[in-house]
Parts: structure tokens; sequence; C-alpha cells
């Protein structure tokens, strides 16, 4: 298993849950290949081996040193199949190979759209290297999987080979277990919204993620004077050195100065994922207005947690959340405002969309995940 590429949010969490379920198994001998951010988290056991490599920063210089030394640690391991999860495969894989792609940047339109509109000509010249690699990786690979029969369906499009959807999971018992409570410093900032609307939004800043749409209807709903005030909470600070990856936040500070949200916008930060549960609870929705996704892990914790979703109509989020979750077109702060006042307004409503997502998150199970992936591996190492 190739986890070089695990640095940051979905990545760390398919990581974090995949391989102690493979450890787990009497059945399977794992080596995995891990990066810096993982290296101090998973430990070597009797069915777990564990290779750390000194990989450089930056795509392109992963790509070049997972091509030129994968191999023979591959046949070093004596392994059967090669798991790689970065999105990017591995030329002339002396194995059968497994390709994990979870970058729905690579295929939207929307996205290209976005940094052109945005003038960062860099970062856009920057996902078209990648999604070549990316479209070449799908081409090579034996097997392609995607974490959603949507995302499926655009790399079916996009490259024109057969691509396998296995949903990624979800596990409760992982998910809740830490019972120590959320930093002091985020306790005071949430106890001074308390008797507000609290609005939740848990992702690093990014472009895809929308965010000044959402900042715009926190705005629309200000003007709308909504019975209560509203609070958007943020796992993040609108600074771009505060966030992983090349994308600038000014424009969202700029924007959340320029509408007088300095209150009603709460930039907490980073929170640990283990204590995430906590910050949930404490929230009264959640609302993602993101225009490209292949999975969103968040849904399915805001639902397992019994938090009303209210989403943006695009349709890896319909294929997730189904029924317990209310649409708004992507780019709309006026139509998501409306929706948060209909919901809001309705305890039935309400009540209904929790019933509804809490049985909708159990449809999303880690052990369900690995068992698919290694009834695929096994057909790939018998032929």
């Amino acid at each position: 298993m190739n986890a070089l590429a695990a640095s940051a949010g979905g990545g760390l969490t398919y990581a974090r849950n995949v391989l102690p379920r493979l450890a787990a198994r009497h059945d399977v001998r794992t080596t995995v290949l891990l990066g810096r951010a993982l290296r101090g988290e998973i430990t070597e056991s009797d069915r777990v081996t564990v290779l750390r490599g000194d990989c450089p920063a930056g795509s392109a210089r992963r790509f070049w040193y997972e091509q030129r030394n994968l191999p023979d640690m591959i046949r070093r391991s004596g392994a059967d199949v090669l798991l790689s999860t970065g999105n990017f495969a591995l030329y002339r894989s002396p194995v059968p190979q497994i390709l994990l792609s979870r970058n729905s940047l690579y295929t939207s339109a929307d996205f290209v759209c976005d940094l052109r509109a945005r003038g960062d000509y860099r970062l856009w010249l920057d996902t078209e290297v990648k999604a070549t690699l990316a479209r070449w990786s799908v081409r090579t690979a034996d097997c392609t999987v995607a974490p959603s029969a949507a995302f499926a369906s655009d790399l079916r499009q996009w490259t024109g080979k057969d691509v396998v959807c296995i949903h990624h999971g979800f596990d409760p018992e992982a998910f809740f277990r830490e019972q120590a409570s959320l930093p002091q410093d985020v306790r005071g900032r949430l106890a001074a919204t308390q008797g507000s609307l609290r609005v939740l939004f848990v992702s690093h800043y990014n472009y895809y993620r929308n965010f000044e749409t959402l900042i715009r209807a926190i705005a629309v709903l200000k003007k709308m004077r909504h019975p209560r005030t509203v609070r958007l909470i943020l796992t993040c600070k609108l600074k771009s050195q505060d966030n992983p990856g090349d994308y600038r936040a000014d424009r969202a500070a700029e924007l959340v100065r320029q509408l007088r949200l300095g209150e009603e916008v709460v930039e907490l930060g980073a929170v640990p994922y283990p204590l995430l549960h906590h910050l949930y609870r404490a929230c009264d929705l959640y609302i993602t207005p993101a225009y490209a996704e292949t999975f969103a892990h968040p849904l399915v914790e805001a639902m397992a947690s019994g938090l009303p979703v209210i989403a943006s109509d695009i349709t890896v989020h319909r294929e997730i959340c189904g029924e317990a979750a209310l649409y708004f077109p992507r780019f709309s702060p006026e139509v998501l405002a409306e929706l948060v006042i209909q919901a809001t307004q309705s305890t039935e409503q309400i009540a209904a969309m929790r019933e509804t997502g809490l049985l909708r998150s159990q449809d999303f199970s880690w052990d369900k995940h690995v068992e698919q992936l290694l009834r695929l591996a096994l057909r790939l190492a018998e032929g």
C-alpha cells in the first residue's frame, strides 16, 4: 500500500481507517509506505510492515520518487498486489495495481473557471499537469477505484476506462470514542455564540469548497433578520498561511470584512480529528457549499452526529445524503439562506432530517469497504 500522498483531509482519513482493518485480517499481510504525516500513528505488527520513504515535497517530485523506488520495494516485500492511494499510478508495476482516484478537481470545469476568475494561473497550470498524470494513471492501472458512483462516472467519461465504485466508510465507534474536551480556546469561542443558530462547516480553506457562497448566505440571513442571530463556525482560519496547499484565503477574508460579518463568522482554526464529534454536536446545522467533491466524509460525520444537513446540489452530495439533506444551487447564497430559514422554522422537518441522516450514515462502513477492496485485489492476483 503506497500511502505517501496521505498528508491532509481525506487521504489521512482513508489511511487511518483502512490500515487498522488490514492489520486485523489474518488472511492478509500488508506492507505500507508512509509519508511524514502518518509516521507517528501507524505501528508495525506481525501483519503490517511499515516502510518510511524520504519522499521530497511536491507532487511532481513525489511522482518521480515513486517511479524510481517503488518497483524494488514491491519486489522485496513479496507483495501480490499494489494499492496506490494517491491518484497517481506506478508505471510498469511488477504486480497488478489498484489505483484509488479521489481528486475531483482534475475533472471539474467549475474549478478551472474559478482559478481563471481569481487569476491564479500558476495553480491552474499545476492542476493541468497533475490532471495529465492522473488521466494517464487511470489508463495505466489494472483497476481504478472511486469513492462514489458519481465520481466513477466522471472518470469513465474523462478517460474512456472502466472505473469501480467502492464507497468510503465510517466508523461511529471510533469517531465518537474520544471523551476529552475540546481545547479551552475553542470552548471559549463557542461559549460566546451561546443562544445563536450555529451553522458548521468542517474544512480547511480551499477554493472548491466554495466558502464565498456560504459567507454571502450568512450576510443574506443577517439582512433578513433571522429570528436568532446566526454564527458560521469554521474549522479553519481565513489566512493563507494557516491552511495546507497553495490556496489564497485573502478574498474570503476581505469578503467577511466588506459584509461586516466579523461577529457572525467564527474562525476556530483546525480542531483535532478525534475531538470533532464534540463540535458537530454543539452546532445546529451543517452546510457544505462545495462545487467539487468525490465523497465528503464530513457529511457522513454530520449525519451520524444527528446534525441536519444542507448541501450544494451536486451529484456526489445527493448520492451520499439522499433524502437526509436539503439542496441548493451551488452558487446561490439567496436560496441557501431561504433553506436555512425553512429548515429552522419547522421542528418537524428538523426532527425528520436528523432521523433520516442517522439512518443514512449507517450505510457507510470501513469494514465493508476493506472487504470489497480485498475481493478486488484477490481477483487481480489470481487473474
